[in-house]
């Protein structure tokens, strides 16, 4: 099943033994505008509903970025507060879909992430990447902040490592870093080494007790109950600073250099 989206898609395929892959593609960078957000979101939500489906591989398509993060072309034409919030609530509400989906989630990086893209697989239960698989949290660069997003990178790399990415936000950190610090817990030198990778843990936990899988989420995501409230907070507090003049202009500039 495929969802076609302006410049972009999300699909969603089941393999046989309970495998469900959950795809997104834009062509900016595998950027993420309100309408992927949204899909993304419902597939997993409703993947999560499925009998069927035992366990998530989470991807991007191509060989590039994995994500590029939030869509710069939305993220500019935003023009209230409101709009801003409805926009960064996208975000929130995947992570929160990924949070609250009993089946685990496994994130295939196969490139750069960016901002957003830190967030999901930071929300991923386990993210196995390559190693040119750089990241960086620009928010800050551009008059925001990684509001929305920080709560799971944080939970997943500790308040040290998060600050370091947040503060910073102009430096690459290398997939290594990443890895030392809890966001990875693979590397790969090339792609075929991380499929097959991907695949022989699916297939594992595909085998697994659900029930066991279920209650093992619910113990690694305790504590985050709240999450609902606080990030829909964070939205709000993005969605205003998305309005200011400093962050229109850095968003104009960076539109040119797409």
């Amino acid at each position: 099943m495929i969802h076609e989206i302006q410049e972009g898609y999300v699909k969603v395929e089941a393999q046989s033994g309970g495998i469900t892959i959950i795809e997104f593609f834009h062509p900016q960078g595998n950027s993420l505008p309100a309408a992927i957000l949204n899909e993304l979101a419902q597939e997993i939500h409703s993947a999560g509903l499925q009998k069927e489906t035992r366990v998530i591989i989470l991807r991007s398509a191509g060989n590039g970025a994995f994500c590029a993060g939030a869509s710069f072309t939305e993220l500019s034409a935003i023009t209230t507060a409101e709009e801003g919030k409805k926009f960064f609530s996208g975000f929130a509400h995947v992570i929160n879909a990924m949070r609250k989906c009993p089946k685990l989630i496994i994130a295939r990086v196969q490139g750069k992430c960016v901002g957003g893209g830190v967030g999901l697989a930071a929300a991923a239960d386990y993210a196995i990447a390559l190693e040119s698989a750089d990241i960086k949290l620009s928010e800050l660069s551009i008059g925001l902040g990684p509001f929305v997003v920080g709560p799971a990178i944080q939970r997943k790399l500790g308040l040290s490592a998060f600050s370091q990415l947040a503060i910073d936000a102009a430096m690459w950190r290398p997939a290594d870093w990443a890895r030392r610090k809890g966001l990875f817990a693979e590397l790969h030198p090339n792609a075929e080494a991380m499929d097959e990778s991907v695949q022989r843990l699916a297939n594992e936990l595909a085998h697994a007790h659900p029930e066991a899988i279920a209650e093992m989420k619910k113990a690694l995501w305790e504590g985050t109950e709240n999450w609902e409230e606080l990030l829909q907070h964070r939205a709000a507090v993005s969605g205003t600073l998305v309005t200011n003049s400093f962050t229109k202009e850095a968003l104009e500039k960076l539109k040119k250099k797409e």
